[in-house]
């Protein structure tokens, strides 16, 4: 597991706490209920630990998300509830 969410609740950001190696890149996807692509990032890493925010989400509408999350090879899914 190169990544842990803080809480699998978010209103308008997600945050992230990255164990990835220094100078990896990490890709994410952010699929709503139906499958549908909501967002994307994609981010080099700078240092080993580091934590990023992915802000931009109030505008999304409330629900359950799933975050797909990948570096190199290795990839991981969490699900996420965003609320009020």
């Amino acid at each position: 597991m190169f990544a842990k969410v803080k809480s699998s609740t978010f209103i308008d950001a997600l945050q992230l706490q990255l164990t990835t190696p220094k100078g990896s890149c990490l890709r994410g996807i952010l699929k709503d209920d139906k499958g549908s692509i909501c967002r994307t990032l994609e981010r080099d890493i700078a240092s080993n630990p580091e934590e990023l925010t992915w802000t931009g989400l109030n505008d999304l509408p409330y629900g359950r998300y799933t975050l797909e999350l990948s570096q190199g090879v290795d990839e991981m899914k969490m699900n996420l509830v965003k609320r009020v």
